[in-house]
């Protein structure tokens, strides 16, 4: 059984819903984050070394980080879905995507959180952090012109996995300008499994 140590506002919904449009049994193991500073309760660490979610756990393995999750999940239980077949250039493409979520798009937005934490002294770097934040948002807007999802026509993991990238963004108010990401971030949230995993991960404010 796999086992998603969830964190509440985070990555690890992604992850709930990922195993429920696999139609997959899991367990949620919940770590409430602290409700005044908003970090990650300690209970993390026990599971993994770095305090992170999502983690998983499925049998004697524990998983961290969420493109590696996702990967695992499709590969040993996916039974050929949700991933381009592995020798076609849209297999490659498709794992492009899933490193770039959170090796690429994910710094300038974190980067911008923290910024607007220290107040002035963030002034210097602004300029560049949206710039950045300008850059790959518009990157995947135009990679979705004409495109239902990221493959094309076919929902993958890789939709799962840049989804928190279009959802962070909207909660910041950076998305409004990408006709194509906003409409494919509201697709995604209209998902029958995108529902339940809302449903039973608790409440998301990133859902907007």
């Amino acid at each position: 059984m796999i086992i998603v140590h969830h964190l509440n506002d985070s990555r690890s919904q992604r992850i709930l819903w990922l195993l429920e449009e696999l139609g997959l049994p899991y367990e949620i193991h919940h770590h409430p984050r602290d409700p005044k500073t908003r970090f990650a309760p300690d209970s993390l660490k026990a599971v993994h070394a770095l305090g992170k979610a999502p983690t998983i756990t499925d049998g004697g393995l524990t998983i961290a980080e969420s493109g590696a999750i996702i990967d695992y999940i499709i590969r040993r239980h996916g039974s050929g879905r949700l991933q381009p077949a592995a020798n076609t250039a849209d297999y490659d493409k498709y794992q492009e995507w899933l490193h770039y979520a959170e090796g690429s798009a994910m710094f300038p937005l974190l980067m911008k959180m923290y910024m607007g934490r220290i107040g002035a002294a963030a002034e210097v770097i602004a300029p560049r952090v949206d710039g950045e934040i300008a850059r790959h948002l518009g990157y995947i807007n135009r990679s979705l012109a004409g495109r239902t999802w990221l493959m094309g026509d076919t929902f993958t993991g890789a939709d799962v996995q840049l989804s928190f990238i279009g959802e962070y963004a909207g909660a910041q108010g950076l998305r409004a300008p990408y006709e194509n990401l906003e409409a494919w971030v509201k697709r995604c949230q209209a998902r029958p499994a995108y529902l339940k995993a809302v449903d039973k991960g608790g409440p998301y404010r990133f859902a907007v």
